[in-house]
């Protein structure tokens, strides 16, 4: 594939390669190596499985590595799973840790599609949508959000990002760098990713009866939320050890009337190639600046 640059596009090793007993993955050759976690954006979007994610081109000034512990598996998952992920933090704090130059993370997604799906029969404080008898006469977006439940989001996403925080400075690597991105705005729409996964928002906006010409500025606002969160935990992390690499606004959205790929997105929440390229020329200033 081509290159944007003469920049090293960074390796990805993945933990059997890592731990493979004969001829384990030569971290030691790379001048910076990463360990990376996270959701799909990390790991796979869409069939087949070679897809792509925000790896595919990333790169730094230096030879660079990353050991990805991201599971295409898990796109459901929450970010609590994820920071607990026993092989994980075998090598964060654990008796394979090495002192790594970043923490790469991809979270936030999936808890969001998570509270976005909660059913309409749940207490205000549990869900990120309102009901219909909760809307108003408002003619905004906002009228369709759960102020109480994005409350809830809000401080739950904050309890899991010092998890990890403390997670990481058990062991050799504490006060090393987070580096966490945002989610560019992703249109709910009929286009899964096969074999019965997704699409993610389109349903939870039909449950609660968001009528479609509204679809694409709910979730837009959703994930402009999630993004404003996202630059507030790391402003209140006292050693400003997490950083965000902004990626926002990057791709060219799709329409909710597309099934299928269409601009720079493979399916309704994961980028194509072309368009996950778009989005890791950013990590490269924020690396580069570590």
């Amino acid at each position: 594939k081509a290159r944007r640059s003469s920049m090293p596009v960074i390796t990805v090793f993945t933990p059997d390669e890592v731990e493979h007993p004969d001829r384990p993955a030569p971290l030691s050759d790379f001048n910076r190596q990463f360990i990376a976690q996270g959701d799909s954006w990390f790991s796979m979007g869409g069939l087949p499985l070679q897809s792509s994610n925000l790896f595919d081109g990333m790169s730094t000034r230096t030879a660079a590595c990353a050991v990805n512990f991201a599971s295409p598996g898990a796109v459901l998952r929450r970010m609590t799973d994820t920071v607990r992920e026993r092989r994980f933090l075998r090598h964060l704090n654990g008796p394979r840790s090495r002192r790594w130059s970043a923490l790469l993370l991809s979270g936030g997604g999936n808890d969001l599609i998570g509270a976005a799906a909660v059913d309409p029969t749940q207490p205000a404080a549990l869900r990120l949508l309102a009901t219909q008898a909760e809307w108003g006469a408002g003619v905004a977006e906002d009228r369709y959000l759960s102020d109480a439940g994005w409350q809830t989001f809000s401080v739950h996403l904050d309890a899991v990002m010092r998890q990890l925080l403390r997670e990481r400075d058990r062991g050799l690597n504490r006060g090393i760098p987070v580096v966490l991105h945002t989610y560019d705005l992703a249109v709910p729409r009929p286009s899964g990713a096969g074999f019965g996964r997704g699409p993610w928002l389109q349903p939870s906006l039909v449950k609660y009866g968001i009528p479609p010409d509204a679809w694409a500025a709910v979730s837009a606002l959703m994930l402009r939320r999630l993004k404003a969160l996202l630059f507030q935990i790391a402003a209140a992390t006292p050693d400003g050890s997490v950083q965000i690499v902004d990626t926002q606004g990057t791709l060219t959205p799709a329409r909710v009337t597309d099934t299928g790929a269409t601009a720079d997105w493979l399916n309704e929440i994961h980028p194509t190639s072309a368009g996950y390229r778009k989005l890791s020329a950013h990590w490269v200033p924020v690396l580069d600046r570590l």
